[in-house]
C-alpha cells in the first residue's frame, strides 16, 4: 500500500491544539477592507475553532 498523503491546502489552513481540537483562521480578512467596519476587521483577526460537525472532514483531509 502506498503512503496516504495529506491535502496540502488543509495543512496550510488548520492546526491541531493540545486537546485535539482544530484551530482555523477567519475568512474575509484578506482584501477589500475599506468597506468593512473596524469592529468587523478586529473580530476577524483572531483564530477560531472548527465546528464539531466539520471536524471529521478536516481530520480526514489531515489524516489524523
Amino acid at each position: 500500500m502506498p503512503k496516504v498523503k495529506t491535502k496540502s491546502g488543509a495543512k496550510k489552513r488548520f492546526k491541531l491544539t493540545g486537546t485535539g481540537k482544530i484551530k482555523r483562521k477567519h475568512a474575509f480578512k484578506s482584501h477589500i477592507l475599506t468597506k468593512k467596519e473596524t469592529k468587523q476587521k478586529r473580530n476577524l483577526t483572531g483564530t477560531g475553532l472548527v465546528h464539531k460537525s466539520d471536524e471529521s472532514n478536516v481530520k480526514h483531509m489531515l489524516n489524523i
